[in-house]
């Protein structure tokens, strides 16, 4: 068995569509800025993959400065990272996710997330956990000027 943890974070930005977990959240004035589609949450558990892997970071892999991952989708981060650990032997045993935000509700979109986000995995929904927590209007997460998201992972091989 391996361990990975991951962490991701982009600031909020007018003009851009908001993917946490590979779902849309159209109700959202703003989304994350950043070169691919800066969803938070998938590039956390993609980095947490790698890590347990030994494969380095996302941005090793899918340099932000290269125009072949702009506006990139999460999800196909996800699929392309889950070759990559089945590649060397390993199986995704399971996934913890925390996602670190004060004005987006997560509430029963959470469900969603882990099930998205285990259909670009290849791995039932049950193995992945999502969970949401805000800053008591503390620090950037607070002041709603970005979203952070954690993972960690346990594979097998």
């Amino acid at each position: 068995m391996r361990i990975g943890i991951g962490y991701d974070v982009h600031a909020l930005a007018a003009g851009r569509k908001l993917m946490l977990g590979c779902i849309h959240f159209a109700d959202s004035a703003l989304g994350l800025s950043g070169h691919s589609d800066a969803d938070v949450v998938a590039h956390a558990v993609c980095d947490a993959l790698l890590g347990a892997v030994g494969l380095g970071d996302i941005g090793e892999h899918f340099p932000p400065g290269d125009d072949k991952w702009k506006d990139y989708p999460g999800k196909d981060f996800l699929s392309r990272v889950a070759v990559m650990v089945r590649e060397r032997g390993f199986e995704i045993s399971n996934i913890d996710c925390v996602v670190m935000c004060e004005n987006v509700k997560l509430g029963q979109r959470k469900s969603e997330m882990a099930v998205a986000m285990a259909a670009a995995l290849g791995i039932d929904p049950g193995r992945i956990n999502v969970k949401a927590t805000t800053f008591e209007k503390h620090g950037a997460v607070g002041r709603g000027e970005i979203i952070s998201a954690q993972a960690i992972v346990a594979i097998t091989g």
